[in-house]
């Protein structure tokens, strides 16, 4: 969860790891060794570009998923109308999404403040993401949406995005406070569409008497939603990220054949009730795992997310294992 303050110094951590890389313009960097957070990914032509939390957003590249190699930053500088709107942010920009959609790449990232629910998710595009193409140029778009103390029970980071059956773009997103939400974009994407579409897709329990400017303590965060077969599937990270050898984030997920819900668990219970199968959790080589994607690549299911290594004292290490699926359609990661 990105409110424990631990978060704070692990992502700054892992932040100057990737900016003292970029300087030093390492060698090709086995995925084993590749320290992230939030990674989500994507492939074109045959180069697959991974996009992380970082300062500017990190981004590297490879071209079997094994190797890797650090690539610049989406950002040179914090984007001002993101300074401006989240007070306290600076730059260190969490948890993107990127899709292609209608021949351009879209990137949808995090802005908030720690401990808050000050946050903003921002949408920016470019035609390719090849840095070499004389075509390659980020142009962001500003704010999609906004949570504000005191006036929204939800928190606007960990933006995920799905296009429906119909060609409609939806976003989820969400980080403890009263779960995880979902809302209908504009065609472009930029906004949120009118008249608006709201629902809740995942919430936990919250104590009663917290006050609403608290997360609370319904650890539910990071949606990510894949349409396999008739179902779509939305994975979520329940518990705790970001404290090490003392996370305890696990993966959950729930399926609906409608993308706006409710999403069952295998028990039949909905994931807005506090439903939610588990599909991977941590074990005696990672104290926790969580915050993944999961995509369809090459005639394969992937699974990635960030896990924290028991023998590396906790440090978030990035994780791809490929997915498969119970004859009755639930996937299936081996960790």
């Amino acid at each position: 969860m990105k409110h424990i303050f631990f978060s704070f110094f692990l992502l700054i951590a892992a932040g100057a790891v990737y900016a003292s890389s970029l300087e030093e313009k390492p060698a090709v960097i086995p995925v084993s060794k590749v320290m992230t957070h939030d990674p989500v990914l994507i492939k074109q032509g045959d180069t697959y570009y991974l996009f992380a939390t970082g300062h500017g957003i990190s981004v590297m590249s490879s071209k079997d998923l094994q190797n890797w190699k650090f690539e610049k930053p989406v950002f040179d500088k914090a984007p001002q109308w993101a300074v401006e709107t989240v007070k306290g942010y600076n730059g260190h920009t969490w948890a993107p999404d990127i899709i292609f959609h209608n021949g351009v790449y879209h990137l949808f990232y995090s802005c908030s403040a720690f401990g808050k629910n000050t946050s903003a998710i921002g949408h920016a595009t470019n035609p390719t993401l090849d840095p070499s193409s004389p075509d390659f140029k980020w142009t962001d778009h500003g704010k999609v949406i906004q949570s504000v103390p005191n006036r929204d029970m939800w928190n606007a980071i960990d933006p995920n995005i799905i296009i429906d059956e119909n060609g409609t773009p939806w976003m989820d997103f969400g980080s403890f406070w009263d779960g995880i939400k979902m809302v209908k974009l504009t065609p472009d994407m930029n906004g949120v569409a009118q008249p608006e579409e709201w629902y809740s897709l995942s919430r936990r329990p919250r104590t009663f008497n917290l006050d609403e400017k608290n997360a609370g303590d319904g650890a539910v965060e990071a949606p990510f939603i894949m349409k396999h077969g008739d179902y779509y599937y939305l994975f979520v990270s329940f518990d705790y990220c970001c404290k090490g050898l003392k996370s305890n984030y696990k993966v959950m997920v729930g399926r609906s054949k409608t993308v706006t819900g409710p999403y069952l668990d295998k028990d039949g219970k909905a994931m807005d009730k506090g439903g939610g199968s588990l599909v991977i959790q941590g074990n005696k080589d990672y104290a926790g795992i969580g915050h993944n994607a999961a995509y369809h690549l090459d005639g394969k299911d992937y699974f990635i997310s960030h896990a924290y290594s028991v023998a590396e004292e906790g440090a978030p290490k990035l994780i791809i294992r490929e997915m498969t699926w119970t004859p009755d359609g639930w996937p299936i990661v081996n960790f």
